[in-house]
């Protein structure tokens, strides 16, 4: 069975991944390696994994702009996440998704903390859907 969560479609595109989920904001410019997609942020919840082909869940970006550029990066080598869910995007997180061509949106329906860390989910940016696959 799958669930369909609404939420505000930023870019385009579609992406299919496990949900990793946090509560804290992340900074990408000194807080995920471009290179390996691994958080490196000491003491951030998400410290040592990889965001590589997940759908990264994180309630907004922090720091510097060139947090965009680091998105962007993560893309060009291949470990940007499949898609990212934000309870509000700012501007670094949409810009880097936009360059990055990495399916973005915010505002869903639900609270973040109810989207099920590790489950499969497919976020359709253009049709503005978070889709979960129940039983995953």
């Amino acid at each position: 069975m799958e669930v369909i969560i609404r939420a505000r479609g930023i870019g385009k595109g579609v992406g299919t991944g496990p949900l990793l989920v946090t509560d804290a904001p992340i900074s990408f410019l000194g807080g995920v390696d471009p290179t390996t997609g691994v958080v490196i942020d000491p003491g951030h919840p998400l410290e040592g994994q990889s965001i590589a082909g997940r759908v990264l869940v994180f309630p907004h970006g922090k720091g510097s702009t060139v947090g965009s550029y680091v998105l962007y990066g993560l893309a060009r080598n291949r470990v940007a996440p499949a898609a990212i869910v934000n309870a509000e995007a700012e501007t670094i997180i949409a810009t880097g998704a936009l360059i990055a061509g990495i399916p973005l949106v915010d505002h869903p329906e639900i609270s973040l903390a109810e989207l099920p860390a590790g489950v499969t989910a497919t976020v359709d940016a253009d049709a503005g859907e978070i889709q979960i696959e129940e039983g995953t």
